[in-house]
């Protein structure tokens, strides 16, 4: 390199530190106002993890104001919230009111929220490992999008993450690097802070090795920065080797306390250690307490020159990235190293030392370059101007909004049949979808860990194919071998193939939900899974929802119809998670028509600036259809509730119902028209989004002054408030036992409170009083 080059590029490293020092400055500064300075009026710790910080810096720092394009996105590790704020805050995208409100409302918030913070968050981060897995997502949605030439070769970007070492702990994270390796993953970087310290205590020795084991067995290109440049030119001199060696071999333990140290300790147990080795004596003799310290500790993940250099080689080709970056937690606090820093906080004298060392001045605090002078102010703001991620206003894309199906066109796919299971149904209607011509069909794109044929899928992937990025010819087809399935492989398929990972399905989910504002071209992603095991990924589909995925998740079979396969097989709460998960409307449809209605409303709710995702809990046992006099119905359908048998308006009972037991509410209504002529029959297709829009009337009415009546409370006013309800549910009772709270009505709850086993539908439903009988059983208790 010229020597003209060599100093340019010095300086612009040179620049780089001190610009390093000042985002660490502001960072450390957010949390110490949040928690030493703001007013707090109850008294709690707020928080902030500025040892967790101190520890990403340098690799942030590196990657935002080189590396990083702007169509690059990036999950950031959710302890380094207040560096990512701080970051953004001099890129002009958070301001200094939001770093002041840090963690209160209406601030920065404490991880990262593409929905709740105004800077440019890519991924939100909070619960450990769904931040990693997403970026993997993310890029195999990226793929599906550029096989489509919706994303153009030039604009196809990197999907990072920045993660804690004790995040790879999480298993989702190895379920998500399984499909990776399936689907022939690629622009994926995984950036690791190795600082060998977790919440609790330091982590086990030697575990780097096992990760990079792991990874490069999975096909990933791993890249270990252990040493900095200071370390590699001292490791150079005559006993280098010999301390480098005793490094090596520290337990992670024994390094940390001496990190914490300092200095003298370091000289203290080197000089015990190495008494045979007269070079390596002589190397740690040349160094001052201060010095020494500074070399023992700045490891690869704090040196910008050896991060620079690895992110540059990474750059030259598509291969998914492993980084292990040796950090130290905490580095140049003063809880460096110790093993409980983890919460750990400055107190005001040790943030008064550091914005001394720092040269900030006394009440500049905010100021990220308070202190330095004109020149060096006007470097680093050019050096800010000039990184390449700087470069783009705005990186959350609005996406055009398609036409989708009316519920007219879904309904004629499900018409005909007297019987009809809504399982059955969703497949009908996907299967006419595949077969439509429009844009919308074709951005269609469903996804299943491992169970699309049972969950009614096979039919759409029979017409439109699964997609992977390398082409796979149909053996069976081509052998003239007969199957059901016909599924071809390549980059025109529409369905991404998932292992029986429900994390991975509900993480690919989040993605496929988030290309409109991501990459600006909208999917209609649909997943399928068994009702049962939707509790197994959870966090993963909470995670989704709490950024604002869009998509359909339809849950099938479930609850105690799934008879004969027993009661691991038999969902009971999950109702009740439908109900409880915000940004996801729940719907348990009886019919077949229902099913189709849903599906279309649904699919308007994906792109609805006010929309959300949608959950549909569906069965395979086949029922009788109704026959609908008119299309009064499908608005109660879509709002939660409507009257199947309007009551009479003396009427003593009715009986409401949630989707495949209808049957035996209708066999116990007609059971019951003997004696109570007048009764009800109430089809409650979403218990959720009737609670929702309820509780939303009440509080309007003592909030704002606002006066509106729900939907439950319009429909279960046509019963006389002395009149009782009971009501039927596949799952857990208190899914529609709230009822009785909207007008007093009296009611009895049936429903699944135990774990079910196998048998027929009679033998269950009488054994679990979900039958007819008991139905009236109830009812007669009302009454008497």
């Amino acid at each position: 390199m010229a020597d003209g080059s060599l100093t340019a590029k010095r300086q612009e490293i040179a620049l780089l530190r001190r610009l390093e020092e000042r985002i660490l400055w502001l960072a450390s500064w957010t949390i110490h106002n949040a928690n030493h300075l703001r007013e707090s009026r109850d008294g709690l710790k707020v928080g902030g993890h500025q040892a967790s910080c101190a520890s990403m810096t340098t690799l942030m720092t590196a990657l935002y104001m080189k590396a990083l394009r702007p169509q690059d996105r990036v999950a950031v590790k959710p302890h380094a919230s207040p560096v990512f704020h701080a970051i953004q805050h001099l890129f002009g995208r958070q301001s200094l009111d939001k770093l002041k409100a840090f963690r209160a409302l209406g601030g920065a918030q404490s991880y990262p929220s593409r929905t709740k913070d105004v800077d440019d968050v890519d991924f939100s981060t909070g619960s450990v490992g769904l931040g990693v897995a997403v970026t993997a997502f993310a890029s195999l949605a990226q793929d599906y999008l550029a096989a489509r030439g919706s994303v153009k070769p030039e604009s196809m970007g990197r999907m990072i993450s920045l993660l804690g070492d004790a995040e790879l702990d999480e298993g989702n994270i190895y379920e998500a690097l399984i499909e990776a390796c399936k689907h022939d993953l690629r622009n994926t970087w995984w950036i690791v802070d190795y600082n060998r310290q977790s919440l609790d205590a330091t982590t086990k020795d030697r575990m780097f090795t096992r990760y990079g084991e792991i990874f490069e067995a999975a096909g990933w290109t791993v890249e270990t920065l252990k040493w900095s440049k200071r370390q590699r030119e001292a490791f150079e001199r005559p006993g280098g080797a010999a301390l480098k060696a005793w490094i090596e071999t520290a337990p992670n333990d024994l390094y940390s306390a001496l990190t914490y140290q300092g200095g003298a300790a370091w000289r203290e147990r080197l000089t015990a250690d190495l008494a045979g080795e007269p070079d390596a004596l002589a190397l740690v003799a040349s160094y001052k307490d201060v010095d020494l310290g500074e070399l023992m500790t700045e490891l690869g993940g704090h040196c910008l020159e050896t991060i620079l250099e690895a992110f540059e080689r990474a750059s030259r080709d598509d291969a998914p990235r492993f980084f292990i970056a040796y950090t130290v937690k905490g580095l140049r606090l003063p809880f460096q190293g110790h093993k409980d820093n983890h919460a750990g906080l400055m107190n005001p004298t040790q943030i008064a030392e550091l914005r001394e060392r720092l040269g900030v001045v006394e009440g500049e605090e905010w100021d990220a370059l308070s202190g330095l002078s004109s020149a060096e102010r006007t470097a680093l703001k050019g050096l800010v101007a000039r990184a390449p991620f700087a470069a783009a206003n705005d990186r959350n894309y609005t996406a055009a909004t398609l036409a989708t199906p009316t519920q007219d066109e879904l309904l004629a796919a499900v018409a005909g049949g007297a019987e009809q299971s809504t399982q059955a149904a969703f497949g009908k209607v996907m299967f006419d979808i595949a077969a439509r011509k429009d844009e919308f069909a074709g951005r269609v794109v469903t996804t299943s860990p491992d169970v699309t044929v049972s969950t009614n899928l096979g039919g759409f992937v029979n017409r439109r194919g699964v997609f992977h990025r390398r082409a796979h010819e149909d053996v069976f087809k081509r052998r003239r071998i007969p199957s059901a399935q016909v599924w071809s492989m390549g980059e025109t398929g529409q369905h991404v193939e998932l292992g029986i990972a429900e994390n991975n399905l509900f993480i690919a989910l989040a993605a496929l939900g988030l290309t409109a504002p991501l990459f600006g071209e909208r999917l209609f992603p649909v997943g399928t899974l068994y009702d049962p095991f939707i509790a197994r990924g959870l966090d993963a589909l909470n995670y989704a929802c709490y950024q604002d995925a869009r998509f359909l998740l339809v849950a099938t079979p479930s609850g105690l119809t799934l008879a004969p396969e027993g009661g691991a097989h038999q969902s009971i709460g999950s109702p009740l998670i439908g109900m409880s998960q915000p940004g996801l409307d729940s719907y348990e449809p009886a019919f077949a028509d229902e099913t189709a209605v849903l599906m279309a409303h649904a699919f308007e709710r994906i792109q609805a600036a006010d929309g959300c995702s949608t959950y549909l809990r569906l069965s395979t046992r086949s029922i009788a259809q109704p026959e609908r006099p008119d299309g009064s119905w499908k608005q109660g359908v879509v709002e939660g509730a409507y009257w199947l048998k309007r009551p009479a308006p003396d009427a003593r009972l009715a009986i409401v119902y949630s989707g495949a037991l209808a049957p035996e509410a209708l066999e116990a209504h007609a059971a019951l028209l003997e004696d109570e002529p007048g009764a009800g029959l109430l089809a409650v297709t979403s218990a959720d989004v009737l609670h929702r829009d309820w509780t939303a009337a009440g509080r309007s009415r003592w909030t704002d002054g606002t006066k509106r009546t729900s939907t439950v409370e319009r429909l279960l006013a046509d019963l006389p408030r002395d009149a009782g309800l009971v009501t039927l549910v596949d799952g857990a009772p208190a899914t529609l036992s709230w009822l009785g709270s909207v007008h007093g009505h009296r009611l009895r709850a049936l429903g699944l409170e135990t774990f079910g086993q196998s048998g027929d539908l009679p033998d269950l439903y009488a054994k679990y009083r979900l039958d007819a009988d008991a139905v009236l059983d109830a009812c007669a208790d009302l009454l008497v």
